[in-house]
C-alpha cells in the first residue's frame, strides 16, 4: 500500500530563489491526493542521513509563500558531496521512512547523488521516485538555457559593477572586482550589462573560459588606463594558466583548500589583493581597489530577478508533475523558446549528474576581454523588471577666465 509521503531536500549554495523551488514542490504536492506527507530534510543529505526532518505538511500556505520570497535555504544546506556509501545510507532511510518521492535541489553533484540513489532503489525493487531540481549561480548545469538561482546573482553583479563604475569614474584609478565562478564564466560575465554608455566599466572582463597570462592582463590593464584615465576589471575566481594552474595559487604565497581538496577561491580576498598588487608595483598607479564579491552575490535580499523566482517556483512544480505522472527519474531542465519564455523537461539523471557547463565560444569576444552581443541578448532578459539605471550629466562647461 502506498504511503503517500516525498521529501525534499537543499544542497549547496544557497541562491536567492532557491526557496521558490522548495515552496513550488510542497504546494504543488498538496494538490494530490495520494500524498499524506511532505518531508523537508534539514541540511541536505546530511539530515536526511541523520534523519532530520520537518513535516511541512503542517506549514500554512501563506508562510510557505512568505519564506519562498526569502533568500537563502529555508531547511539548511550542505557540502557534503556523497559516495557509493554514504548514497546506500539515503536511500536506507528514505526506505525505513517508507519515502516513495524524493526531490533534491541542486547542482551537478546533486544530480550525481539523486542518479546512485535512484539505481540504489531500482536494484532493490523499491518503488522510489527520484528527481534532481536544477538550482546554481554559477550557470553551469548541462542541459539548461540557464539555472534557477543565476539570474538573481547576474542581477546583483550587474548593478554592483553598475556602481563600482560610478565610483571610478567620479574618483579615477583601477577597480579590481572579483567574482565566484570556478570553471565557468557566466557570473563574472555578467558584469557586462551594467554598463550604458561606450566609456563605462567594465572595461575589461577574465573568465575561465579563456587562458589567463598576467603579462597580458597588465598590458590590457595599462592600455585602458591610458584611454579612459580609469579601468574598471571584473575576473573570475577561476582564471589560471595555460597549464589549468588557478591564478590565486600562482601568486599566493600560502594555499587553502576547502573540504573537497579543492583550491579555496571564493571569500579570501586573496586573488584581488594580488592582482592589485601586481598593478601598483609594475604599472606605478597609485590609486588601486579591489573588492571579493564573495557570498554577497548568492543569497542577496532586495536584489532578486522576478523572472528567476518565476522559474525558481515553476522546476519545482513541474518536478512534482513528472514523479506523479511519469515514469522514469531524471533531472527538470529550462529550455528556452522564443524571446522570451520557457519550457520544462525531465532530462536523464546521467545527461547532468557530476557534468560542467562552461561558456560558449559564441558569448566571448574574440580578444577574450569582453562579451559578445549574443550574451546580452542571453542574458537581459533574465534579470527581471525595473533594473536600475544611470545617468550623466549634460550641461556645457563654461568658459574659463583664469586660465585659458
Amino acid at each position: 500500500m502506498s504511503s503517500g509521503k516525498i521529501l525534499v531536500a537543499q544542497g549547496g549554495g544557497p541562491t536567492a530563489v532557491i526557496n521558490q523551488s522548495m515552496v513550488g514542490v510542497t504546494l504543488e504536492a498538496r494538490r494530490f491526493r495520494n500524498v499524506t506527507r511532505i518531508y523537508g530534510a534539514l541540511h541536505g543529505v546530511r539530515g536526511i542521513v541523520n534523519e532530520d526532518f520537518l513535516d511541512l505538511t503542517q506549514e500554512t500556505s501563506h508562510n510557505l509563500e512568505l519564506v519562498a520570497a526569502t533568500p537563502s535555504s529555508a531547511l539548511g544546506s550542505t557540502r557534503d558531496k556523497p559516495d557509493m556509501a554514504y548514497c546506500q545510507r539515503i536511500f536506507e532511510v528514505l526506505r525505513a521512512h517508507e519515502i516513495e518521492h524524493f526531490f533534491y535541489i541542486g547542482g551537478n553533484d546533486s544530480a550525481d547523488t539523486v542518479r546512485i540513489v535512484s539505481e540504489e532503489a531500482r536494484k532493490a525493487g523499491y518503488p522510489l521516485r527520484s528527481i534532481h531540481i536544477p538550482k546554481t549561480i554559477d550557470n553551469d548545469l548541462v542541459g539548461n538555457d540557464h539555472a534557477p538561482g543565476f539570474p538573481s546573482a547576474a542581477r546583483f553583479v550587474a548593478q554592483a559593477f553598475a556602481g563600482a563604475n560610478l565610483d571610478n569614474a567620479a574618483l579615477p584609478g583601477v577597480y579590481v572586482g572579483v567574482v565566484m565562478g570556478r570553471h565557468a564564466g557566466f557570473l563574472t560575465a555578467a558584469s557586462a550589462l551594467g554598463k550604458k554608455f561606450p566609456d563605462d566599466g567594465p572595461h575589461l572582463i577574465y573568465v575561465p573560459e579563456r587562458t589567463f597570462e598576467l603579462e597580458r592582463f597588465l598590458a590590457d590593464v595599462k592600455a585602458m588606463y591610458e584611454r579612459h584615465g580609469r579601468c574598471v576589471i571584473a575576473v573570475s575566481e577561476g582564471i589560471h594558466d595555460a597549464s589549468g594552474q588557478p591564478v590565486a595559487t600562482l601568486l599566493a604565497k600560502e594555499i587553502e583548500r576547502d573540504q573537497h581538496g579543492n583550491v579555496q577561491l571564493s571569500g579570501t580576498g586573496a586573488l584581488a589583493d594580488l592582482l592589485c598588487d601586481e598593478i601598483k608595483s609594475r604599472l606605478g598607479i597609485k590609486r588601486v581597489r579591489g573588492d571579493t564579491f564573495g557570498y554577497l552575490q548568492r543569497s542577496f535580499i532586495g536584489c532578486v530577478s522576478d523572472v528567476d523566482q518565476r522559474e525558481a517556483r515553476e522546476v519545482g512544480e513541474k518536478a512534482v508533475q513528472f514523479a506523479m505522472w511519469g515514469d522514469r527519474d531524471g533531472s527538470v531542465a529550462i529550455r528556452r523558446t522564443g524571446f522570451y519564455s520557457v519550457d520544462y523537461e525531465l532530462q536523464p539523471l546521467d545527461a547532468v549528474a557530476g557534468k560542467t557547463r562552461t561558456m560558449e565560444d559564441e558569448f566571448i569576444a574574440p580578444s577574450g576581454t569582453d562579451v559578445t552581443d549574443a550574451f546580452r541578448l542571453y542574458l537581459r532578459p533574465l534579470l527581471g523588471s525595473r533594473m536600475p539605471d544611470a545617468f550623466r550629466l549634460r550641461g556645457a562647461t563654461v568658459e574659463k577666465v583664469l586660465k585659458r
